[in-house]
């Protein structure tokens, strides 16, 4: 199991702990008598939901992106020497950057190869740029489960 994978699992045991808390303390808010407090008790049992729901979607994301890449590097088309690391082990900002292109041209050419959309979210994450590099990913995920 690799280091971010054992992250996510404790952060995801921190965040079952304070939902758990969340939800005692609704209950004892709903077995009060005042209404007002019922209400408070009632919307305080919502989070709980909210933040399964969430956990479980960033979870599955990760599973599912944590596969592909496995996939990807088992074929040999990681990124590598384009996305160079540097000792702390995050990649090369600038090295990414002039890369960044080739990525999205082999995206633009292959718009329905999972491979192609992959390698763009890793190109983006180098990058600093999450948000896209997330949808990158999203949709690599998207074409190799309808392909």
């Amino acid at each position: 199991m690799n280091r971010p994978m054992i992250a996510a699992l404790f952060m995801a045991l921190l965040l079952l702990i304070y939902l758990a808390f969340t939800v005692n303390y609704a209950w004892i808010l709903i077995r009060d008598a005042s209404l007002l407090v019922n209400a408070m008790g009632y919307a305080l049992a919502i989070l709980p939901v909210l933040g399964a729901w969430g956990l479980a979607a960033e979870l599955v994301f990760a599973r599912r992106s944590a596969k592909l890449t496995t996939e990807l590097e088992k074929r040999g088309l990681l990124p590598g020497e384009e996305l160079p690391s540097l000792t702390s082990g995050r990649p090369h900002r600038e090295a990414a950057e002039a890369a960044f292109p080739q990525f999205k041209k082999d995206t633009e050419d292959n718009p329905e190869s999972w491979e192609s959309w992959l390698r763009l979210g890793l190109a983006y994450d180098a990058c600093g740029d999450r948000r896209r590099a997330r949808w990158a990913v999203r949709r690599a995920i998207a074409l190799s489960r309808s392909a």
